[in-house]
């Protein structure tokens, strides 16, 4: 059996301990905190929770976050991260432990002072990211439940964004900015065909997919074949599809600071003229 070592208390439920291996764990109990002295060893049945973050300042965050919470508040957001990793069933990036619970803990702070925040890109998230979205009105109605409060529906797109962040590994400023250029590209669309996009429409997910993984293609430097009969096509037959890819692909290059390739615009296009021919039905 592990023997853990008492390196310093944070609180009555919070311990920062060292296992066998001298690595430094974060552990999470009832009273375990209670008359705890440097040095000595902690009594198994006292554990409820574990963490090890290996990054020294994901722990330092996590440290510091976790004695300013109360103890019914705390053991609810670690109910929350257990939830995703059990949906989710892969490694998840550590980060989701100090970015996720320092988000729901002033989400709803700012709920019980009546302080709601609207989520603008809320069916972009969604539409972009179902089974995320799934797992995080799991999370939202858990919490809701636990701690008698009632976050909105924009909170799960911010919880989806935190959950798909941890999952490829990326930070959440980045997941958030592709969904912020996504829809700035779809207002352009809009703006070109004078409409509105119906936002449950099948045309409509499958474009903002489409931009999503073109967007991620680009982060990547990865390019895609060309397919240049149908470019030759498109230019001819669509024109305005055709350039108002252009228009969109310089817009992602300006806000990636990357490069997009030719193709990118043929794909695009073959989308573009999708949503026209449905107008001019």
């Amino acid at each position: 059996m592990e023997k853990y070592l008492i390196h310093k208390a944070l609180n009555n439920n919070v311990l920062i301990a060292t296992d066998s291996s001298g690595n430094e764990v974060i552990l999470i109990g009832r009273g375990i905190g209670f008359g705890a002295k440097v040095g000595e060893s902690i009594q198994q049945e006292k554990i409820e929770k574990l963490f090890v973050l290996n990054d020294p300042d994901e722990q330092e965050q996590y440290k510091q976050l976790l004695s300013s919470i109360d103890e019914d508040t705390l053991k609810v957001l670690i109910s929350a991260v257990e939830i995703i990793q059990q949906r989710v069933n892969q490694p998840l990036n550590e980060h989701i432990h100090v970015a996720l619970t320092d988000h729901l803990v002033f989400a709803v702070s700012r709920m019980r002072r009546g302080m709601a925040i609207r989520n603008p890109f809320l069916l972009e998230t969604k539409a972009l990211y179902p089974e995320e979205y799934d797992i995080a009105a799991e999370v939202t109605a858990m919490v809701n439940k636990q701690l008698t409060v009632a976050l909105p529906e924009g909170e799960i797109g911010f919880i989806t964004l935190h959950i798909h962040s941890a999952i490829v590994n990326k930070n959440v400023r980045d997941v958030t900015r592709h969904s912020e250029l996504i829809v700035q590209l779809v207002n352009m669309i809009e703006q070109q065909f004078s409409i509105e996009i119906d936002k449950n429409s099948i045309d409509y997910m499958r474009l903002i997919r489409h931009l999503r993984f073109a967007i991620e293609r680009v982060v990547r430097g990865e390019r895609v074949a060309e397919p240049k009969k149908i470019t030759l096509l498109l230019k001819a037959e669509y024109p305005v599809c055709y350039n108002l890819a252009w228009k969109l692909i310089k817009v992602m290059q300006q806000v990636l600071q990357k490069e997009v390739y030719e193709a990118e615009a043929v794909y695009l296009s073959l989308h573009l003229q999708r949503i026209q021919a449905k107008v001019e039905e």
